[in-house]
């Protein structure tokens, strides 16, 4: 196989800045008072909106995208509400580490926990699909905190630093961390030992379309493969934030479709079933998914979307 094409110095650079930036930002919130670290987190998110063209510019197209019958009003209202919502949320991750075991778990409504002990019951695991919507870390942490055995499959960073820095806090917290790059032997480990698993499904992959918000878009097809395979449940959860800054989390078991005896077939009305749920929690609070993403990227670079 090739070697790898090095990355340009400016890019490296920017990488590198962006670790120590971040290491700053993680210490600034560690050292704030509890009352500051929501403001400053949604001051932060608004600064990010103004310097980033980038981000800024994928957020607005791609909302325009899912909802082609808001105003422009509507758009850049909602915007400006991401922004400020991950700011928070990152705020929050690295500012709460002062509270305690039982403040972790006061902090969200836990729904669904029933359904989870007797699906663990069955000693296959349980695969908890998510999003990059509400507060996903503040979830993990929760499971962890109630005493439930959890691991997180997270794509690693393009910087080492920032990776180390995330997955610490993670770790600290009771989350045992593993790269998605090594993902299907440590996935299926932890389902042997009979763990909850946790796995983001939101982002662009190369592997299967599927649609989400009426376009297909390239969706990894991991967690219905490792259905099909092991019979493990699969289940979906995702963070809502609520008005007075708590959080609800509602752990569904996925009704997964009859199957065709097409393995292909099956993957792909898992993953279109998967999709549907996720995008109906976005649905429901939009300014709390991860709109900076390039979500439809795959289906740009085939055509099937116009290149913006």
């Amino acid at each position: 196989m090739a070697d790898e094409k090095p990355l340009p110095l400016k890019k490296r650079i920017e990488r590198r800045v962006g670790g120590w930036a971040l290491a700053i930002v993680a210490r600034v919130f560690q050292l704030l008072p509890e009352r500051k670290i929501d403001p400053t987190g949604r001051s932060l998110g608004r600064l990010i909106m103004r310097l980033s063209g980038k981000y800024r510019s994928r957020t607005i197209k791609n909302l325009r995208l899912a909802f082609p019958e808001w105003t422009e009003e509507q758009v850049q209202k909602t915007a400006k509400g991401v922004f400020e919502h991950f700011g928070k949320t990152l705020a929050r991750f690295f500012g709460g580490g002062k509270e305690t075991t039982d403040e972790v778990i006061a902090s969200v409504d836990m729904l669904g926990l029933a359904l989870v002990d007797e699906a663990l019951a069955q000693g296959k695991g349980i695969l908890a699909i998510t999003a990059h919507f509400g507060n996903w870390e503040r979830m993990a942490e929760v499971f962890a905190a109630r005493g439930y055995k959890i691991s997180v499959v997270a794509r690693d960073t393009n910087e080492e630093r920032t990776t180390k820095i995330v997955n610490d806090v993670r770790k600290g917290r009771g989350i045992e961390v593993f790269s998605r790059g090594k993902a299907a032997r440590e996935l299926l480990r932890r389902l042997r030992a009979n763990q909850v698993v946790g796995i983001l499904t939101d982002q662009n992959t190369r592997e299967i379309l599927v649609p989400f918000f009426g376009i297909p878009a390239g969706t990894n097809e991991g967690p219905a493969v490792i259905h099909l395979l092991t019979g493990t449940p699969l289940f979906t959860a995702f963070a809502v934030e609520l008005p007075d800054g708590r959080y609800r989390v509602d752990a569904e078991r996925l009704e997964i479709p009859e199957s065709t005896g097409d393995r292909e077939a099956d993957v792909i009305a898992i993953m279109t079933r998967i999709n549907q749920k996720i995008e109906e929690a976005i649905r429901a609070n939009p300014e709390q998914w991860l709109w900076m993403h390039d979500r439809w990227r795959w289906a740009r670079e085939k055509g099937i979307l116009k290149d913006d």
